[in-house]
């Protein structure tokens, strides 16, 4: 009888022990939290990834280096300006993979609120901003690199090498995600209760600030394309006229950072951190022809007045020797613009222009004092500029000067455009020695994780960077 007892118990223990691993198991999960997280809230995510990593680091930086807005004066930033090792596939191998995975974030989102298979198929607006900020985030790759991996990308497993596909083939469906960002956004939806750090707030409350940047997003990437489409100025108007930014209020910025060592705007920590840039001669020559009151707001003073560095040719220093920008000096918690009002004025003043629309020189002004406004000075002070400086240079040379006033207007978070603008339409003349015996950077080099990793990289010669043109601005596409 008592072998019996120990034969049951011993048979039962294995059960009583999978039956306990069970109970703890389940006792073990968080059964008041989600396991994966909502659409609305990997897009508050993407919306800070794209204002701080994509919009507001080294992308921004090298173009403002490139355009000539600074001059490279101390490390990585000295080298570009004397275009030492801008053909090295480590150069902008970090932002590579953090656009990246900004879109695979953002392909989540397309994926949860997709209408027939996702899992929050009428989360609406969530899937509107999602194509907003994936056409942004599309956009800088292909802008800054030319071709690149798009209808393959970001398949994890399924496809571990993917095609690179032509800058010619990726803008069509730039303008289709935009056009589907508005249709979306203008459904009804349900979600989208988390915070919109672009907008402020909730997103639930911004539909139509989403609607009218994508409006005003189209406008831009339209009149990238004014050498490859003759109707892309044209298109670009019809696009503002469509809804888009009516005032500052309603631009397309990030301003949430803080007053603290690990929330700072990232051009103020770069400055603190590295001292890499200083005032570039093109910019401060352009302004200075001009009498331009802007300087006393741009530039600091290094023994009571503006000392510019060369661009390509300057003194290695980390401060001290060369003016820097007083608008990082000043801007721990300066906002980054992904696309302002002003710069929407002077995209429609040079559409106006290109389209012979009679109140271009009005769009000009306004585009002029809103920009001045940006930096806090007056419309009377706008006004007087516009009346002595830029007046007496249109006649004659109006494409040249709206384009100038845009560069000048753009510094320097707005670095980027200037770069493209220049790329696109070689104005205002660059004045960096290094371009005419090495060349202009008109692309960042491929990634090193590409290199390594995906067999269809475009096989190129190491100076394609300074020999090859993107599509968009007049150059060969590099696959077939």
């Amino acid at each position: 009888m008592k072998i019996n007892r120990i034969l049951l118990l011993a048979a039962f223990t294995p059960l009583l022990f999978s039956c306990s691993e069970e109970v703890m198991d389940d006792i073990n999960k968080e059964k008041n939290e989600t396991t994966e997280m909502t659409a609305d809230y990997i897009i508050t995510d993407c919306g800070l990834k794209t204002a701080f990593e994509t919009t507001g680091t080294d992308i921004a930086w090298y173009s403002s280096v490139y355009i000539e807005h600074s001059a490279g004066t101390w490390g990585q930033h000295a080298s570009a300006d004397k275009r030492v090792g801008q053909t090295s596939n480590s150069l902008m191998n970090n932002n590579w993979s953090s656009l990246y995975e900004v879109l695979k974030n953002l392909k989540f989102v397309l994926d949860k609120t997709d209408p027939i298979n996702g899992t929050e198929p009428t989360n609406r607006w969530a899937r509107g901003i999602a194509y907003v900020l994936t056409a942004y985030n599309l956009a800088v790759a292909t802008d800054m690199w030319g071709e690149v991996p798009w209808t393959e990308a970001l398949q994890g497993t399924i496809i571990k090498q993917p095609k690179y596909d032509k800058q010619s083939e990726i803008y069509p469906k730039i303008f289709v995600m935009l056009d589907s960002a508005i249709s979306n956004l203008d459904m009804a939806t349900t979600g989208l209760s988390a915070v919109d750090y672009i907008y402020g707030g909730t997103f639930a409350n911004n539909k139509a600030s989403w609607i009218r940047a994508a409006n005003s997003l189209k406008a831009r990437y339209w009149m990238r394309l004014v050498n490859r489409d003759a109707s892309a100025a044209q298109n670009a108007l019809d696009a503002i006229g469509d809804g888009a930014f009516t005032s500052a209020a309603e631009e397309m910025k990030f301003a949430k950072y803080e007053n603290t060592a690990t929330a700072e705007n990232p051009w103020y920590q770069f400055l603190n951190d590295r001292t890499h840039l200083s005032v570039g001669q093109t910019l401060y020559d352009l302004m200075n022809d001009r009498n331009d009151p802007r300087m006393n707001v741009y530039f600091s003073l290094i023994g009571g007045t503006i000392v510019p560095a060369p661009n390509g040719t300057a003194t290695e220093t980390q401060g001290g020797t060369y003016s820097q920008s007083l608008l990082t000096i000043n801007g721990a918690t300066a906002p980054t613009p992904l696309m302002t009002y002003h710069e929407l004025l002077f995209i429609k003043a040079e559409a106006e222009f290109r389209t012979s629309v009679a109140s271009w020189q009005t769009t000009l002004h306004d585009a002029i004092r809103a920009a001045f406004a940006s930096k806090g000075l007056s419309d009377t002070e706008a006004d007087n500029y516009f009346t002595n400086e830029v007046t007496p240079r249109l006649l004659g040379n109006e494409l040249n000067e709206i384009l100038t006033q845009k560069y000048i207007a753009l510094y320097e978070h707005e670095a980027i455009e200037a770069y493209n603008d220049y790329r696109r339409t070689g104005i205002p003349e660059m004045h960096n020695p290094n371009n005419s015996t090495v060349g202009f950077v008109n692309r960042f080099p491929w990634a090193l994780s590409e290199m390594s990793s995906n067999k269809n990289v475009p096989q190129t010669d190491l100076d394609y960077i300074y020999t090859t043109k993107v599509w968009w601005a007049g150059g060969e596409e590099l696959v077939p």
